[in-house]
């Protein structure tokens, strides 16, 4: 999902829950608005740029056994799921009227995009339904990226460094795919609603692309061909 435009300030205004007790969006002071922001919120989601160094360090002596094969085929499907998930953004948007021209053709999206200042996007409210369905939507996403790694490999080395891979190409693909369709984001310094679960992540866009950038890059020094 994501949080156009909305940037984190000096002072948060508060959150509400949705009716399934997930955590609803935090809506934030715009004062820095376009401004580089180091920090994710909350602070624990900034340890995840650590998990590829530290497995990297950990798979480097016996590596990944797995066939370059098997990654194909959870390539492939990451990058199509990716694409996936970014219709799905581009749903919801639209279904929030948070997408101006979404009635007319994608290029007067694109267009629209470009020439509708970045305050008028941002998301002040995110009706309480569709974050219900947006919640479990996200927990059928992770089941779906574990099946694929679960049926790719039979060790919990392998099916660890496939789930890895297969979530960083999705997540690289998922905004590939939003800049595709609606040219969003603008920026790397725009910011997005990661996920829901447990509690709102929100972070600018560099962020998320520097852990999956990060996580392929340690993945793919550790695999080791297998004879399959």
């Amino acid at each position: 999902m994501r949080l156009r435009s909305a940037r984190p300030g000096r002072q948060e205004e508060g959150a509400r829950l949705a009716a399934s007790g997930a955590a609803i969006l935090t809506v934030y002071d715009c004062q820095i608005m376009g401004q580089f922001r180091l920090l994710a919120h909350p602070l624990w989601v900034n340890l995840l740029v650590l998990v590829p160094l530290a497995l990297y360090f950990a798979w480097r002596n016996r590596g990944i056994q797995i066939s370059w094969r098997q990654f194909l085929f959870a390539t492939i499907f990451s990058v199509a799921f990716g694409f996936v998930e970014a219709a799905v953004a581009v749903y919801l948007s639209a279904a929030a009227d948070l997408l101006p021209g979404y009635t007319g053709t994608l290029s007067e999206v694109q267009r629209l995009a470009k020439a509708t200042p970045p305050e008028t996007l941002s998301i002040s409210q995110f009706p309480e339904s569709l974050l219900e369905v947006e919640v479990l939507r996200e927990a059928a996403t992770i089941v779906m990226l574990v099946s694929v790694a679960l049926l790719a490999a039979s060790k919990a080395r392998e099916r660890c460094a496939v789930f890895l891979w297969t979530f960083a190409l999705w997540d690289v693909s998922y905004y590939a795919g939003l800049w595709a369709t609606i040219r969003w984001p603008t920026s790397l310094i725009d910011f997005d609603l990661l996920f829901l679960i447990p509690e709102p992540w929100i972070a600018q866009v560099w962020f998320p692309l520097l852990v999956s950038v990060l996580t392929l890059v340690a993945v793919g020094f550790s695999i080791r061909q297998a004879r399959i």
